[in-house]
């Protein structure tokens, strides 16, 4: 049964963010393959059957750790743009609060690069970024729209700011360089910038 279609009490609710919590730093530790469902629930203090009554599989948890993760990255980034703010104003933030939320994320930012060099869920992660480019596209234009930026492939420059925060987070991640304010900055300012100096031309 899927789980996502259950009508769980708050006891149940709680219990199921448990596992997923516990499983996720136990993935990001020890690595998805090696952790057991067995590993899981001793751990949790758990039978088996309970971890079988929210989930049909380590797989099913896997990706419901991986979508509760995307949808948290996307509660963070709609908080960071509510408000009166004009488009490019919305971009920034919304720029900063997801490099924000991945520095604030190791384990979830290392389960996600796990999960785009294995193909069981690998598509799950693509879905989500397909997503972000979307939202961030949709700023994009809407600034564009407002005069703010030059007319351009807003879903091309969505696409370029997605690659600059990645790349990013996966240095400050592994320590290459240092998650200061003033790196976050630099990255945001570099991403803002890019696309108000994006000239109305035809992109190869």
């Amino acid at each position: 049964m899927d789980t996502d279609e259950r009508q769980l009490t708050p006891r149940g609710e709680e219990r199921r963010r448990q596992l997923i919590e516990f499983a996720a730093r136990r993935f990001a530790e020890n690595g998805y393959h090696p952790t057991s469902v067995a590993e899981i629930v001793e751990g949790l203090g758990v039978g088996k059957g309970v971890f079988y009554w929210y989930f049909d599989s380590k797989d099913e948890l896997f990706r419901a750790i991986l979508s509760e993760g995307q949808r948290d990255l996307r509660r963070h980034q709609r908080d960071a743009i509510a408000g009166d703010l004009t488009p490019l104003e919305r971009v920034r933030n919304g720029v900063r609060a997801s490099i924000e939320w991945s520095l604030e994320q190791p384990v979830l930012v290392r389960l996600f690069q796990f999960a785009a060099t294995d193909e069981r869920f690998a598509g799950l992660l693509r879905q989500g970024e397909r997503i972000a480019v979307r939202d961030a596209a949709h700023q994009i234009q809407e600034a564009m729209e407002a005069g703010e930026i030059p007319c351009a492939d807003a879903t091309l420059l969505a696409q370029a700011m997605l690659g600059v925060h990645t790349r990013i987070v996966h240095l400050m991640a592994t320590g290459q360089i240092e998650a200061t304010d003033e790196i976050i900055s630099t990255a945001v300012d570099f991403c803002v910038n890019g696309i108000r100096g994006a000239a109305d031309r035809s992109f190869i």
